[in-house]
């Protein structure tokens, strides 16, 4: 275990370490998901820290596994290539280009359902149990819609992972990727973009969905844009 972790890089090693911590923590206080995870800005439930540490917390075992995995897996070699700093700042700029889009696409929702982008005034909040009930005249779907995206926290490293992904297929595109699921090795530009065109269909077919498939999109956009930005390009580096 000691060489493991010693022969990561320092950035990806304390993100894994931090990302184990809040992991374990939420198995032992059942509410901290509710405090560390991140709600819609008009909600109640929102806190100004939850913009960073939701990007730590996570919903299961195969959540955290899938994301860290990826961290071990992409994060080292992206980190050697940008530096520790600049890694760092990479790693949390696509955490929160994630969380901007996904609000984007939340407010869309509300006022499509409301008429405006602000609908806690129509919104009856039980604190204690995290619940949301309201007297609007609206159907059961935008019912759930609404309560979904007031009630429910948003958890997880999967924006920041996906734009990891996207540096990698961005440095390194002819690199070869073996998949389990694949029988024969797939370049990383292949196989990455394919990635993210499948999470902006499921995004826009899954409305309404406990997975934010277009906050990975935000993660990997910004990830994009902060590499152009930075001037940084495969022909630099391979």
């Amino acid at each position: 275990m000691n060489n493991f972790f010693g022969n990561l890089p320092p950035v990806v090693k304390n993100l894994l370490i931090i990302n184990l911590i809040f992991f374990v923590g939420s198995m032992i206080f059942t509410q901290a998901p509710r405090f560390f995870g991140i709600f819609y800005p008009d909600s109640p439930f929102f806190k100004m820290w939850q913009p960073v540490t939701y990007m730590f917390m996570h919903g299961s075992f195969s959540h955290i596994f899938f994301n860290m995995f990826s961290l071990v897996m992409f994060g080292p070699i992206i980190e050697r290539v940008l530096g520790s700093k600049k890694f760092l700042n990479y790693y949390l700029i696509c955490g929160f280009g994630a969380l901007i889009l996904q609000y984007g696409v939340q407010a869309f929702e509300v006022y499509q359902i409301t008429g405006t982008v602000k609908a806690a005034q129509f919104l009856n909040f039980d604190m204690l149990n995290d619940r949301v009930s309201t007297n609007l005249q609206i159907s059961k779907d935008s019912f759930d819609t609404l309560a979904g995206i007031y009630g429910t926290p948003l958890v997880g490293a999967s924006g920041a992972i996906y734009g990891l992904l996207l540096a990698f297929a961005v440095l390194f595109p002819n690199m070869e990727l073996f998949l389990m699921f694949i029988p024969v090795p797939v370049k990383a530009k292949y196989f990455i973009p394919i990635l993210i065109v499948i999470e902006v269909y499921l995004g826009f077919s899954q409305s309404g969905s406990s997975i934010a498939h277009l906050a990975h999109v935000g993660g990997a956009l910004f990830g994009f844009i902060l590499l152009k930005a930075w001037g940084i390009r495969r022909s630099n580096y391979y």
